[in-house]
């Protein structure tokens, strides 16, 4: 039996839509949408005592669903089909005697003018919007010019659409256009009896006089998992919330069908400011072998951890939920724009979500495991927020890492996975030969401390780049020595202080392009300038170039460790113009012979950081390379003499000798720092 057209253009002949009604009979045809699902909305904006006219009726129940609850009675129902009108006169006229069937063009009717305060049209835009060629937006404009003329002013036109982006851009535009104000419901899905994947909207169209003049446009949407509208300041971000809609409802009904080979993202807003509220990964582990209680669970990232290996990567993510030992797993990460109710309040917002992203064969009540690391949240504290005009909106925030300790970091929002700068926080003591007073103050367990350890270095490339000292001078590097360090990225500046406090003798001479930097370095990170610390603000290719010009080879060690403000490229540590050869070339002027440059690369782009190493080679004859392990970070050093190579041995012995001379009485050292490990698994290249 062929009920569908030949073309899309059928879809407005009255001859197909007789043929379409005989050929299905008495069945009710419901292109989409219903009553159950619609008519949350639809008493809204149908009153008891409305005159409402229906559109392209067809032999759909829902004149009649709406007539038989009360919603309305004094319904008019126009189509094209006589076949059908004389189809739906014979099934309502004696049950329904205030609702009636015409044979009528819409595209041309015979009410007279602010006949009717509610027009509903339920798929008949849908089907007479089939592209965008003259002729039928031809058509869908005298639909519209009908519509407007018939309703009263404050009447409502009321659209059932599957909001495709050019029927509901059409429509919008159109009548914000005449002065209309312009409200997309979408409707609630009915679980296993909803037809389509894609979920229905309702357009909501409401007549108000056109004056003179431009005036605002109202555009306003509304989710279906809530009623306060969302405004909207133009069409095209309202299509796009529709599409983010229609998209997150195609990859609920693929997740719920098969098993994601890669990896899915994606973002839970807030209702009310629009910001992005969770980010949840989706991971399913093929190696797991379930049963009705390993299937599904939730994970919980705690605050200020989303950043780790485990939770912040692809790989860390497929390592936990294999160790989880469930067959999907939904990470969950708390953005820090946004407040929590603790670990109850959360599982009371995501329960209902997350169930749509629930594996193939869940059992629809089965209840969903919430897990995190401790039981917890975990706990962060925004001490500070601004902009630069360099690097963007970044803040500064103290976050509870694994057990008792906490950590200050910097995270510039541009790249908010990504930490800038990190510094351990010491716990709050009395001084030395000072006894607390009685009414001193606990502090509290959220409250984090406030002083920064600086013996203590967070990032694992900073440890290796300061391991990578050991290679100056003869057989017994000492921190005693005089050197001459120049750091090239200041962020917090743990790694420039760190040489400072514990190579006495060394000058260090920092260079940052962006002054804001050296205020948060200095007010949140403890930094300081004095005799043996200069910050220079300036950039550093400029600066580079300078000292090549006017003082070359005064420097034991030159060390970048500087980020890419520009995403688009493979490599974000350091800026591309800062490994180009003729840069380099001023580098190596301006090291000692015997001295080291440092650089921490860090790279995706497999070609580009082949051609980068290329080129270290071509101006370095001596080059090691250090991997940080669970990171991308690749640290390199680069010596002007091939005679001084040493092999791994050698170079984790120097190491264990700086740092037994670095690990003075009465000076602190964490014990994880051991700098032989740092340097017995590099590689010369």
């Amino acid at each position: 039996m062929e009920l569908l057209p030949r073309s899309p253009g059928e879809f407005g002949s009255a001859r197909y839509w007789d043929r379409f009604f005989r050929q299905r009979g008495q069945r009710p045809f419901e292109w989409y949408g219903a009553f159950p699902e619609l008519c949350p909305v639809l008493h809204k904006y149908v009153r008891p005592r409305d005159k409402v006219l229906v559109v392209g009726c067809g032999n759909s129940e829902l004149s009649e669903q709406m007539y038989d609850v009360g919603m309305c009675e004094d319904i008019v129902n126009i189509d094209i089909s006589d076949a059908v009108i004389r189809q739906m006169q014979e099934r309502s006229g004696s049950k329904r005697p205030k609702m009636s069937y015409l044979l009528m063009d819409m595209l041309q009717m015979d009410f007279p003018d602010a006949h009717f305060q509610v027009v509903l049209d339920k798929g008949t835009l849908d089907a007479l919007l089939t592209d965008e060629e003259d002729a039928t937006l031809a058509k869908v404009d005298q639909m519209f010019a009908e519509i407007s003329r018939v309703l009263q002013v404050g009447g409502r036109y009321l659209c059932v659409s599957l909001a495709q982006a050019h029927v509901l851009k059409k429509a919008v535009e159109y009548f914000s256009q005449e002065g209309w104000v312009v409200r997309v419901h979408q409707v609630a899905g009915s679980g296993d009896k909803q037809q389509f994947v894609l979920p229905v909207f309702v357009y909501v169209m409401t007549k108000f006089r056109k004056v003179s003049g431009s005036a605002p446009q109202i555009l306003e949407f509304c989710p279906e998992e809530q009623d306060k509208p969302m405004r909207l300041e133009s069409t095209e971000r309202l299509v796009a919330a529709v599409k983010d809609r229609q998209h997150y409802a195609l990859l609920c009904s693929q997740l719920s069908k098969t098993p994601c080979r890669e990896q899915v993202s994606l973002d839970l807003c807030d209702k009310e400011s629009g910001k992005p509220r969770y980010t949840l990964h989706v991971v399913d582990s093929p190696s797991v072998k379930t049963s009705r209680d390993n299937r599904f669970a939730i994970f919980i990232v705690p605050q200020g951890r989303e950043t780790e290996w485990l939770f912040g990567t692809e790989e860390g993510r497929k390592q936990l939920a294999a160790s989880a030992g469930f067959g999907r797993l939904v990470t969950v990460a708390l953005h820090r724009e946004q407040h929590y109710d603790g670990m109850a309040g959360i599982q009371a917002e995501l329960s209902g979500k997350v169930m749509e992203l629930a594996p193939p064969g869940l059992p629809a009540r089965q209840q969903v495991p919430f897990l995190s690391v401790g039981g917890d949240i975990g706990v962060r504290t925004v001490r500070h927020r601004d902009t630069s005009a360099l690097s963007g909106e970044y803040v500064v925030e103290d976050v509870k890492g694994d057990g008792t300790c906490y950590f200050r970091r910097l995270v510039f929002l541009c790249n908010r996975n990504v930490v800038q700068s990190e510094a351990r926080l010491l716990p709050p003591t009395a001084l030395p030969g000072q006894k607390k007073r009685r009414k001193e103050k606990k502090p509290s367990p959220s409250e984090p401390p406030a002083t920064i350890d600086k013996s203590y270095l967070c990032c694992e490339h900073h440890k290796a780049m300061v391991a990578g000292l050991c290679l100056l001078g003869g057989p017994d590097p000492l921190p005693g020595a005089l050197l001459a360090v120049l750091v090239v990225g200041l962020g917090g500046g743990s790694l420039p202080l760190f040489i400072h406090d514990y190579f006495s003798q060394a000058r260090v001479a920092v260079v940052e392009i962006d002054p804001s930097m050296l205020e948060v370095a200095t007010r949140w990170f403890g930094f300081s300038q004095g005799d043996r610390m200069q910050v220079h603000i300036s950039d550093g290719l400029d600066y580079v170039a300078k000292l090549a010009t006017e003082a070359p080879a005064q420097y034991d060690a030159v060390m970048f460790d500087v980020d890419s403000k520009d995403l688009t490229v493979g490599m974000s540590c350091p800026p591309p113009a800062f490994v180009e050869k003729p840069f380099l070339q001023k580098v190596k002027t301006i090291l000692k012979p015997e001295g080291v440059f440092v650089l921490n690369l860090v790279c995706r782009d497999a070609r580009l950081k082949e051609s980068v190493l290329a080129t270290l080679r071509e101006v370095f004859p001596l080059l090691y390379t250090r991997r940080i392990e669970g990171e991308v970070n690749e640290i390199l050093f680069c010596q002007l003499s091939p005679e001084g190579q040493r092999d791994p041995t050698e170079l984790g012995a120097r190491a264990q000798a700086l740092e037994g001379a670095l690990r003075q009485p009465g000076r602190p050292w964490d014990s994880s720092y051991v700098l032989a490990e740092m340097l017995q698994a590099v590689r010369i290249l």
